[in-house]
């Protein structure tokens, strides 16, 4: 059923403003009919169950949902039963609340995939696509296991991710707070000694004393620059097609970061694309629902061009060639799935490449930046004690005893 907010009118012309569930616009008049009221006009809006997040449900809780629902349906336990049965052993309040609505929802007459599509902030078109064609199939508890790796490979890759982050972030943390500390005290007081020599400066001090009246003197300067920066970004994203796409197409030409975030992007395509053609989903329903999942535009503009190629009559391989966009790696590995027809065991081992790949280069990446970081300190620290002490030994080395 749609959810509508409707204003409606009695036998005595006073108006009534309400919201209700009905099939259709005709169902809706009729239901309010048996209430005396004709319909004046109405709009659709998304059911308090639609409009329910997922904020509060980790990961985690998802993956023992689908846990247990794979193997109650692998045993051939019936569907309403097991979502009683999760409902009433989960500790989360809100993954509770969501699967008793889940199994009313059911109990109304939709299936499972229609019933967790009511809840969009914690069941994703892709999960429900996969669950729908799992009905469809009969193998709704190999979709469960399916949908279980995959998303214990983005628990993995998040938590990677989370130690990337958090490291080179306190790291970062210190070292500003010493640059701060160095700039706006310690070398105002030693270069107050320095400039009362009446030598010329060097360069490299002369630079150093005018870093350090930046920061003493235009500090809110570079606190705020950097933060409007960052607010002007989301912003501009929000509001500006072109430039998340064109920011999109920059992530992806990052050196370092580039190439590890463009493998996660087609790791996570390659995967799915797998799980969603095993499952039965069309090659076309397949790149339509890839396109949301790339979560970047570059990429998702690019699968979007291979389904029109393909629907204009060319082939898998071909169309993802002519993007111009993935690797070789890809195209060799589709040329295989198509020739072999062995589509799926390809995307897989795609997937699974660039899932070992990704981890390899997030372990390295984690290991240079502690020592990149330390240098750069070590650096600065180096530049402030030449600039001020280079001076005081040429002093010194010129005084006559």
């Amino acid at each position: 059923m749609e959810y509508y907010q409707y204003k409606a009118i009695d036998p005595e012309g006073r108006i009534h403003n309400g919201q209700g569930e009905a099939i259709n616009i005709a169902d809706l008049e009729m239901r309010l009919r048996k209430l005396r009221l004709d319909l004046i006009n109405y709009k659709e809006i998304r059911s308090p169950r639609q409009r329910a997040s997922g904020r509060g449900i980790p990961r985690r809780d998802l993956i023992m949902f689908c846990f247990h629902l794979e193997q109650t349906t692998r045993a051939g336990v019936p569907i309403l039963e097991s979502l009683s049965d999760l409902r009433d052993s989960t500790d989360n309040p809100r993954m509770r609340e969501i699967v008793s609505g889940v199994g009313e929802a059911i109990e109304g007459g939709k299936t499972l995939s229609e019933a967790m599509k009511e809840y969009p902030g914690v069941f994703s078109n892709v999960f429900c696509n996969l669950i729908r064609a799992g009905e469809q199939t009969g193998e709704i508890n190999v979709v469960f296991a399916k949908l279980i790796e995959s998303l214990k490979w983005q628990d993995e890759q998040a938590s990677q991710t989370k130690k990337l982050i958090m490291y080179p972030a306190f790291v970062g943390t210190v070292v500003i707070g010493v640059i701060i500390f160095l700039m706006t005290y310690l070398v105002p007081e030693l270069l107050k000694f320095v400039t009362t020599m009446g030598k010329e400066l060097p360069m490299h001090t002369r630079v150093l004393l005018m870093t350090s009246d930046a920061f003493v003197n235009y500090w809110y300067i570079i606190i705020s620059v950097p933060i409007l920066l960052v607010v002007l970004a989301v912003v501009m994203t929000r509001v500006s097609p072109g430039f998340r796409t064109e920011l999109d197409r920059i992530k992806l030409r990052l050196p370092i970061i580039g190439p590890i975030l463009k493998k996660i992007i087609l790791s996570r395509i390659a995967g799915y694309f797998a799980m969603m053609y095993a499952s039965g989903i069309t090659i076309i329903d397949c790149i339509r629902t890839s396109e949301e999942i790339a979560e970047n535009r570059v990429v998702s503009a690019a699968m979007r061009e291979v389904g029109q190629r393909i629907m204009d009559g060319g082939s898998l391989s071909k169309s993802f060639a002519a993007t111009g966009l993935f690797p070789p790696l890809v195209l060799r590995m589709i040329v295989v799935g198509e020739t072999t027809g062995g589509l799926e065991e390809s995307l897989e081992n795609i997937s699974y490449f660039y899932t070992r790949d990704v981890r390899e280069s997030l372990e390295r990446l984690q290991t240079m930046i502690g020592p990149a970081m330390t240098v750069g300190l070590g650096g600065i620290i180096g530049w402030v004690m030449f600039s001020v002490l280079g001076p005081i030994y040429d002093l010194i080395s010129n005084i006559d005893f």
